[in-house]
């Protein structure tokens, strides 16, 4: 669970980024990746706080 979190936030974080750069030249597809990159870091915050009220979070050492 911890990984799919920062993973997600990440990814979306650099798919974000990565469509405002596209949108100089391609503004749809830069649209695109710019809301897909913040739906998909806007659903790694929720996980976070799913983590935090879950009773004993699942933790693989």
């Amino acid at each position: 669970m911890e990984t799919l979190t920062w993973v997600m936030i990440y990814g979306g974080l650099i798919l974000l980024s990565l469509g405002i750069f596209v949108a100089r030249t391609a503004q749809i597809l830069g649209n695109g990746f710019m809301l897909a990159g913040a739906a998909i870091a806007c659903v790694g915050g929720v996980l976070i706080y799913v983590r935090s009220r879950m009773k004993s979070p699942e933790r693989k050492s």
